[in-house]
């Protein structure tokens, strides 16, 4: 039984943990946040708002300098 109890109070914890650090951001931040991954692929950006009709701010990625190549270390 205390057990059951102990279990309960854990989610508990973790549930008002969860809201107490999402208690600031509004529907829009969490959306924007949901397409972060897909910003630096511009093909997968364009891909996912066709997909979801959602606009993704997508970055192009840096071109590579002269010069700057992998490194063997």
């Amino acid at each position: 039984m205390i057990e059951v109890m102990l279990d309960l109070l854990g989610v508990a914890c973790l549930y008002f943990s969860v809201e107490y650090c999402l208690r600031h951001q509004s529907v829009e931040s969490l959306d924007d946040a949901s397409l972060i991954p897909f910003a630096d692929d511009p093909e997968v950006a364009r891909r996912v708002e066709l997909a979801t009709g959602k606009t993704v701010k997508a970055v192009a990625p840096e071109a590579a300098k002269p010069g700057w190549g992998n490194l063997e270390i």
